[in-house]
């Protein structure tokens, strides 16, 4: 098979390099093609070296912009990479605008679209990545789930068609990295105590482009009595430069962290707070509670399980679920066995799909 696999955001070049890996185990042909959506060094070329992913064949160099902007200047040229490319499957990610414009760019082209993390829901239409999951899984001809959650989310819009769960692909990632952090890392460079730290990552366009959310959960991580890690996205630094917050000393506040260095930080956390969805899922592998930083979340089952809990943006919730939230002494396999990879490429090779070009 040739698969066109679409990224653009750190989350999807984590997800793309175990299926990667297994699309060449099985001797096909993978075109790698980055739309450029994240092009930060450490949200994205950082990435790929910790992933030992290779440079993509293509890329767009597209860059930040607007949401309607940014899209459709993906779809453009996505297009015709795709026209170009021939392949027999697009493969795409998650829930950001290359996933979209990927998707929609197959669609138009009748060529058979995959969607990876398919049926993810937060029930929130005022998020971006909501609408782009809903159309991206709407127009997808093959639907690969990782949990039973979104099964059913996917069987309640009536779509049934071609929807397989596989398990997470980035607990394959995670456990492949894991092989691979033995030495210690940024954490020991920075001198903090395994257990002994909070992390905290914020980069939601619900938080950081919220003016009154964003000053809440920074003043909640300047009243907390213990040390705080806090690696900033670009996009965050900017909003947190324009209101003129200033940390108190137990927080450090550093450059973004290729993988690896996530990982450290993620496993020898005492606790994490964040608002992203792939965190949520690697805290809960790694076991180390998590406090999300919004209303609501995608992965309903680790917060059902007692390993994290929704704090919102509030500083007196936020405080509240550092003090309270322990560790739980039950930890079932929620996200698969480290094998999602596998089987999605099984799946690519065995489906069927009735186009046209």
């Amino acid at each position: 098979m040739r698969v066109l696999t679409v990224v653009g955001a750190r989350p999807q070049f984590i997800k793309a390099a175990p299926v990667g890996r297994a699309l060449e185990s099985a001797g096909h042909t993978e075109i790698l093609v980055h739309t450029g959506q994240h092009y930060d060094e450490a949200l994205s070329a950082a990435q790929f070296r910790d992933l030992e992913l290779p440079s993509p064949q293509i890329n767009l160099g597209i860059g930040s912009g607007r949401h309607g902007a940014q899209t459709a200047q993906m779809l453009a040229r996505l297009e015709e990479v795709i026209i170009d490319q021939t392949p027999d499957w697009v493969l795409v990610y998650g829930d950001t605008n290359s996933t979209l414009a990927g998707a929609l760019a197959a669609a138009k082209l009748h060529v058979p679209l995959a969607h990876v993390e398919a049926g993810q829901r937060s029930f929130n239409r005022c998020m971006p990545e909501e609408l782009n999951r809903v159309l991206t899984d709407h127009a997808s001809d093959l639907l690969l789930c990782s949990t039973p959650a979104a099964v059913s989310n996917l069987a309640a819009e009536g779509v049934c068609a071609h929807v397989h769960m596989i398990g997470d692909v980035m607990i394959d990632a995670l456990a492949w990295m894991l092989q691979r952090t033995q030495q210690p890392g940024a954490r020991a460079r920075l001198g903090l105590e395994a257990g002994r730290y909070v992390l905290v990552t914020v980069h939601r366009a619900e938080n950081t482009d919220n003016v009154a959310r964003l000053r809440a959960i920074l003043a909640a991580l300047n009243t907390l009595d213990e040390p705080v890690v806090f690696p900033v996205h670009p996009r965050t630094r900017n909003a947190i430069e324009a209101i003129g917050w200033v940390p108190r000393s137990h927080v450090r506040v550093i450059e973004p962290v290729g993988y690896r260095d996530m990982i450290e930080f993620q496993r020898d956390a005492r606790l994490i707070l964040t608002d992203s969805g792939g965190m949520q899922k690697e805290a809960y592998f790694l076991r180390v509670p998590c406090v999300i930083l919004r209303n609501e979340t995608e992965w309903v089952e680790i917060v059902e399980a007692g390993w994290a809990t929704l704090a919102g943006a509030e500083t007196d919730r936020i405080q509240s679920a550092v003090q309270s939230l322990k560790r739980p002494s039950q930890h079932a396999s929620l996200h698969g066995d480290g094998h999602a990879a596998r089987r999605c490429v099984e799946h690519l090779e065995h489906t069927q799909i009735g186009r046209t070009r």
